[in-house]
């Protein structure tokens, strides 16, 4: 006689609340930062989130280091303009809502015909293999210009097809919703692709792809599917994008923005699926607002980057993650001070580097309005021998500082981690 058992777990409360709290701030952020620039701004965050996690797919989750991601987000996002002109001429019935699944299929087809040839290796050789094909595509788009539209792009209005529910995606407030909608969805797809075992084998492809041929997988064909399902994200991204902006320029498909999602993903944490929804709110801080503070952006970010390879490879993600551990064992008040003499030195070194950044961009791109700038409300004569002395003395004080305050950080923490993994002994009975 067989006995039927049932076994239930409990409920992951936990995450239930996760999930919730990140639905809740899709559906209020409009309402809390309510301006245009900010709209705008929220609308490229949520397309940034599901192109930066399905990227993360490949980097973070099967160590597969590609340099032409944007690739599947671009040719997503012209299939789906030009299948938004189409709804406009008539000739195809697609709702608005849906054409960025249009643009998710077509970066899984790409991804399926150009997965064949890149997923055939690994490390080095993949990397370069996508680069190649990267530029490959970035240099169709010249000479293609019937389906890339030349230097101009291709332009659409997504207000076409018979309103639903009043709904006409003219008002941004409506496109920004659409994309909350796509995030939500598609963040909670991608989250469950890791439960699932062939995300888990792409995990083992990752840590130990000779142990996973050894028991009788193909990591070839593992690295292949998870490819295309990147493509397929990365595509839906790209879609989001057309809609948004009515108009997709061969820009999309170029290294700049393969680089993009590259660098926020990693600073945001690649080995945390949540980093790269930092990264990706990160990327649009900085493209739209640091972008206007001061033309030398690009440098500070790449001072940024290095920064954080030299000090915290894991990213955001594993900084925030390391400092919860401290804050459960108590330990937090006994290195916030040291925390303190880190940015205040940390700030000193890139105020100096900041203003000789500033000086060298004014003289080079600003020499018709004089010697004179002005920086933070303090004008500095950009020719004077003093301001270029004390910006290098400011720099070198502060750094000097900084590598101080570093090494007193780091005999703390390593005080505090012994400290912790001593309490876990205790509390496991050891």
């Amino acid at each position: 006689m067989t006995t039927t058992t049932y076994d239930f777990r409990p409920i992951n409360l936990g995450r239930w609340v996760v999930w919730t709290a990140f639905a809740l701030v899709l559906l209020i952020a409009p309402k809390v930062f309510t301006s245009s620039l900010a709209l705008t701004m929220l609308t490229q965050m949520g397309t940034g989130i599901i192109i930066c996690l399905s990227y993360n797919m490949l980097l973070g989750q099967g160590g597969m280091l590609s340099f032409g991601h944007a690739v599947y987000s671009g040719l997503g996002a012209f299939a789906a303009i030009h299948t938004l002109n189409k709804v406009a001429e008539g000739t195809w019935g697609i709702p608005v809502s849906l054409i960025p699944l249009v643009g998710g299929a077509t970066g899984f087809l790409i991804a399926a015909v150009l997965g064949a040839v890149t997923t055939k290796k690994s490390g080095t050789i993949f990397a370069m293999i996508t680069l190649g094909v990267g530029e490959l595509v970035w240099s169709m788009s010249l000479m293609l210009p019937e389906f890339f539209g030349g230097e101009g792009g291709i332009s659409a209005n997504r207000v076409v097809g018979e309103p639903f529910m009043g709904i006409t995606f003219g008002p941004q407030i409506q496109v920004y919703y659409l994309i909350a909608v796509y995030c939500f969805i598609c963040t909670a797809a991608m989250y469950a692709f890791t439960q699932t075992p062939l995300g888990r084998m792409l995990n083992a492809v990752r840590d130990n792809p000779e142990r996973v041929q050894f028991i009788g997988y193909d990591t070839q064909r593992v690295r292949y599917f998870a490819f295309m399902i990147a493509g397929f994200f990365a595509g839906i991204g790209g879609g989001l994008y057309a809609i948004n902006f009515e108009i997709v320029t061969a820009e999309v498909v170029g290294a700049h923005a393969s680089g993009a999602y590259l660098l926020f993903t990693f600073l945001g944490g690649a080995l945390f699926f949540f980093g790269p929804i930092i990264g990706a709110i990160l990327m649009v801080l900085a493209s739209v607002l640091l972008s206007e503070l001061t033309k030398a952006w690009l440098l500070y970010l790449g001072l940024i980057f290095l920064f954080m390879v030299m000090y915290a490879p894991g990213g955001i993600a594993s900084l925030l993650l390391m400092n919860v551990r401290v804050a459960a064992y108590g330990f937090l008040r006994r290195i916030w001070t040291a925390y303190l003499a880190l940015f205040g030195t940390g700030m000193v070194a890139l105020t100096g580097v900041a203003v000789m950044a500033e000086m060298i961009y004014h003289l080079k791109l600003n020499e018709a309005l004089g010697p004179v700038m002005r920086f933070a409300g303090v004008e500095i004569d950009t020719q004077g021998t003093d301001a270029w002395v004390g910006a290098a003395m400011l720099t070198l004080t502060g750094a000097a500082l900084f590598e101080l305050a570093r090494r007193q950080f780091a005999h703390q923490w390593g005080q505090i981690q012994e400290e912790i993994e001593l309490a876990q002994r205790r509390a496991e009975g050891h």
